[in-house]
């Protein structure tokens, strides 16, 4: 049958596989502060805004490889993708997390486990810098001095685009990268007789299993969210951007716990 649509005899047609779910990647994140209030006007309820923070986000750009437990990281064209997200900063009964108001994926295998996870997710093409071995003016190297771009479009638009340069590297990735993070997952009704209220709306928490952070840099950066008719991200531009960071990141997705249910 298959773990997602479309359900086939075989079920090879699904566009995802079922969990255990496995991803490596390279990442390259943007530190920022944008308008406090903007940012609490996109926490679901049950987030509140985390004073402390006064507007903190992150800007991810992330080019990943998947694979599930039928050897799927044989078979980039469907499971290598690319994604770009923003997480705020917020408290959920006094804890301090992240929440995922905004994210892009470039294929409908990552859309539907984006979906399924309560990742916000719609197409885009998104774009980084990548790091190559052998030596060249263009393979930047993970070293200091190094220069790495970004960037994300959608609907013909150029969402953000960032910059760093690498200038030391991090011992500790938890001490910049620490707080959980919750999305929520959310699907509408189509019937007209329940159309009011959505059939799935619940704040979840991204379970990260083996989390493990790699060579991790950080050094000055840029970021720039321009306004785009028929979207509302810049809302949250940086009014002041801090570091940037570049860094290997690799875990597993096994389960999906709910910390609230809206509808229960």
């Amino acid at each position: 049958m298959g773990y997602t649509v479309p359900l086939s005899p075989q079920g090879r047609s699904e566009l995802t596989p079922a969990p255990p779910w496995h991803y490596s990647c390279d990442c390259i994140a943007i530190e920022y502060w944008a308008d406090p209030l903007a940012v609490a006007a996109l926490l679901p309820p049950g987030l509140a805004p985390d004073e402390s923070s006064h507007g903190r986000a992150f800007f991810w750009f992330i080019d990943w490889q998947f694979t599930g437990s039928n050897d799927e990281v044989t078979d980039p064209a469907r499971y290598q993708y690319r994604e770009a997200l923003v997480l705020i900063e917020a408290r959920l009964d006094g804890r301090q997390v992240n929440h995922c108001p905004y994210c892009f994926v470039n294929n409908d295998a990552a859309i539907t486990r984006c979906w399924i996870q309560g990742y916000p997710a719609k197409l885009g093409n998104i774009f980084q810098t990548r790091s190559f071995a052998a030596p060249s003016l263009a393979a930047a190297p993970i070293v200091r001095g190094s220069r790495f771009g970004a960037s994300i479009s959608a609907h013909g638009e150029r969402m953000a685009t960032a910059r760093i340069q690498l200038e030391e590297k991090i011992d500790d990735a938890r001490s910049v990268f620490s707080r959980p993070t919750t999305m929520r997952r959310y699907f509408p009704n189509l019937a007209a007789s329940r159309r009011e209220g959505p059939a799935v709306d619940e704040l979840v928490l991204s379970l990260m299993d083996d989390l493990l952070f790699t060579d991790v840099w950080a050094g000055s950066a840029e970021l720039a969210l321009p306004v785009v008719a028929g979207e509302d991200m810049h809302m949250i531009a940086p009014l002041r951007v801090g570091r940037g960071y570049r860094f290997g990141m690799a875990y597993s997705v096994t389960d999906l716990p709910v910390l609230k249910n809206y509808i229960a």
